[in-house]
């Protein structure tokens, strides 16, 4: 408000209008600056999040085909599919399996590395190298070496195991163990250069009093840094589990095909299964849905299982 005071000589000043202050102005200008950033999330996250439970109830055979509403049907369809059931036990023995063999081995190795021990650096990069090799040539590598005449084959032959070798990728027995090792050696190094940097940041001192009371690296390793790093780990097992629960279609696409038959199939192959090969967009968002429900529950219980006691 604008008041009009009076001098001593009689003329009248008028002060200049205040202005907002800046810390308000500031918080204005951070809100505008955030806009884009919202659009873009709500138009790209939300948006194919939504249009996820909208497919999901609607019969759509195919992307150039009439669409008409199906409600639960698909749902349905869905749970009296047995291959929907294999895919489920598919995806719990893989997750069951890789989650914790990768986790464990990358802390402990991560506490290694942190160690500093002769060469570390060189080890980082060294354990960068899954990461910064693409999918296909990846699955390569595998294809290679677990072939009827690739490298694994030749080696037990080569050992007198010849009665032990086996069509790895092409057995039911085999083929979704085979895609587990290489979740397992695809994420472990990066996973434990991760594991690394944040034992790099727990104080000196707390390695040197446990050591000082008697306690080995071992103890050390589990009974002092890793409450220290707790939740860290957890947020690392979410990535891993993230990574693992929904990635891994690729890696079956590249290498099995979800077979023979369905040994191999997984929750995240089906969902392209159905909606690029089968053409059945309903069936594969409905799957969809269920990645998403399945997928949040377990990272609210990773979250919570890892979550700091004290």
């Amino acid at each position: 408000m604008t008041t009009l005071t009076s001098t001593p000589g009689g003329t009248e000043v008028r002060p200049a209008p205040s202005k907002p202050p800046v810390r308000k102005r500031r918080r204005e200008g951070g809100t505008i600056l955030a806009v884009p950033a919202l659009v873009w999330y709500l138009v790209f996250m939300v948006g194919p999040m939504v249009a996820i439970f909208v497919i999901a109830a609607l019969h759509w055979p195919g992307m150039l085909q009439p669409v008409s509403f199906a409600g639960l049907d698909n749902v349905r369809t869905v749970f009296d599919d047995p291959v929907f059931w294999d895919a489920v036990r598919n995806t719990a023995v893989q997750l069951a399996v890789a989650l914790p063999i990768m986790i464990v081995c990358a802390y402990m190795l991560g506490y290694y590395v942190a160690q500093k021990p002769p060469g570390h650096k060189v080890l980082r990069y060294l354990l960068f190298i899954p990461g910064l090799i693409s999918t296909p040539a990846k699955a390569m590598v595998f294809y290679a070496a677990l072939s009827p005449d690739g490298l694994v084959n030749g080696a037990l032959k080569s050992v007198g195991l010849g009665s032990v070798t086996d069509a790895w990728l092409a057995s039911p027995s085999t083929a979704l163990a085979c895609l587990i090792v290489l979740d397992i050696w695809g994420g472990i190094g990066f996973t434990a250069v991760l594991f690394a940097a944040r034992l790099g940041s727990v104080p000196e001192e707390i390695g040197e009093a446990a050591q000082l009371d008697g306690a080995g690296h071992w103890r050390t390793m589990w009974r002092v840094h890793f409450p220290v790093i707790r939740e860290y780990v957890g947020v690392v097992t979410m990535l891993q589990f993230l990574w693992t629960f929904f990635g891994s279609a690729q890696h079956v696409l590249l290498l099995t095909q979800g077979g023979p038959g369905s040994s191999s199939t997984t929750l995240s192959f089906l969902v392209y299964q159905k909606a690029f090969i089968a053409a059945d967009l309903g069936y594969s968002q409905t799957v969809g849905v269920i990645l998403f429900l399945v997928g949040l529950v377990g990272l609210l219980t990773i979250r919570r299982a890892f979550r700091q006691n004290y």
